[in-house]
């Protein structure tokens, strides 16, 4: 069969739950996760078919059918995060895969341009992803927002015990407290998630039986921190330490370090601009930094009405460029307003061109992963000397933080 007659019998539309095995198989195949592979993490087949059953009740799963078969699929999350204080709707692109008889049809681009439509259509200005591909996901319009920085830290260079008025408790992974910490963190974390049901089992899905849980509570038993954690073979593994203030950092830490006759290394992740050697006596440790998260804004117009820049003296403006590969609408010239309270607005079209962007550079721009004079020097963006540092000025300093994985 020729492969345009291929392509004419293939049909797009909505994966339902009916579909729950078909969809579980494709990504199975895609991802070479074996029956092997989920025995080792005691999942069985009937079991990863039920916990992927929410993902097709509460997402937007699409997919390329060949008769009743499906071939193709992908699947946005409804999450928020926050952005500079601000609460975004953030489309959450996960579960993409196609078999590869069916490659090089242009499927997945086409499937991409309906999911970003939709996102548009439900007001989900940005959106996030894992990359198995970094240079594939950025020719469709993301690039890199977040790091994932391991580390490893002797028994030896553990930090010394500190005095803490609060205490800590290990509870269970079920407790409320934790779920209350992590809103509160959220709230006040540039880039992170808020976490709803559904982005709460997708982080602790794979995660093993024994995990346990550590809240800090300070003098007024008000929970202020948690950790996330297992031990293994003398090794302590932390999954996520959250904290509300420096007090909780602290006395989670001396719990950590109160394992130093059971443990000889602590391994672990952090996902800020913020390397843990310095916070140590003895910095000497092994630390890796590895990029972890992209997002690509949506629409242009809808993200911008909420963002939030720096509060200037006086109104300014500037007109630019934009290219989208995939979407038309965020494509042209506009030019962008912002009042002294450092509130937005944008409108099509403009006389000048102050400055020339693809939405790739304008999103890691926006969410301040990068900054518009390191960006400009080495040539991802055209603008000229006096736009440069006006968006210097405009964008908040703060790296996006992100510990989430779907």
């Amino acid at each position: 069969m020729s492969r345009q007659k291929l392509q004419e019998r293939l049909k797009m539309k909505e994966v339902e739950t009916k579909h729950g095995e078909q969809f579980n198989n494709l990504l199975r195949y895609v991802f070479q996760v074996t029956n092997h592979d989920l025995q080792a993490l005691g999942w069985e087949n009937r079991e990863i078919a039920q916990a992927k059953l929410p993902v097709l009740k509460q997402a937007d799963v699409l997919g390329w059918f060949d008769g009743d078969n499906l071939i193709s699929q992908l699947a946005v999350y409804p999450f928020q995060v926050n952005i500079f204080g601000q609460i975004y709707e953030m489309g959450g692109l996960t579960g993409v895969g196609t078999y590869p008889e069916y490659a090089n049809l242009g499927l997945m681009n086409k499937l991409m341009r309906q999911a970003l439509t939709n996102m548009r259509e439900r007001k989900q200005s940005i959106s996030y992803l894992y990359p198995y591909s970094i240079p594939y996901y950025r020719r469709k319009g993301w690039e890199m927002i977040s790091d994932k920085i391991s580390f490893e830290v002797k028994d030896t260079q553990l930090p010394k015990l500190k005095t803490v008025p609060g205490n800590v408790e290990r509870v269970t992974i079920e407790h409320p407290d934790i779920k209350q910490v992590y809103q509160r963190f959220a709230l006040q974390t540039h880039g992170a998630m808020f976490r709803n049901e559904l982005a709460w089992e997708e982080y602790l899905r794979w995660d093993l039986d024994d995990m346990t849980v550590a809240i800090y509570y300070d003098s007024h038993h008000q929970p202020m921190g948690y950790l996330l954690y297992w031990i293994a073979e003398e090794v302590f593994y932390m999954k996520e330490m959250v904290f509300v203030n420096q007090e909780a950092r602290t006395g989670l830490w001396n719990f950590i370090s109160a394992h130093f006759s059971m443990v000889t290394r602590v391994k672990g992740h952090i996902y800020t601009d913020e390397p843990l050697a310095f916070l140590l006596d003895d910095g000497d440790i092994k630390e890796t930094i590895a990029p972890y998260y992209m997002a690509r804004i949506v629409d242009i117009s809808l993200f911008l009405e909420q963002y939030p820049f720096q509060p200037q003296e006086t109104e300014c403006q500037f007109t630019f460029v934009l290219h989208d590969p995939m979407l038309e609408w965020n494509q042209g010239i506009f030019t962008l307003a912002v009042d002294k309270d450092g509130k937005g607005h944008l409108t099509k079209g403009g006389s000048n061109r102050d400055a020339e962007f693809d939405i790739q550079t304008l999103t890691t721009m926006l969410m301040g992963y990068k900054r518009a004079s390191y960006l400009a020097r080495i040539g991802r963006f055209q603008a000229n000397e006096a736009t440069v540092n006006l968006l210097e000025k405009l964008i908040i300093r703060q790296q996006p933080y992100f510990s989430d994985y779907f």
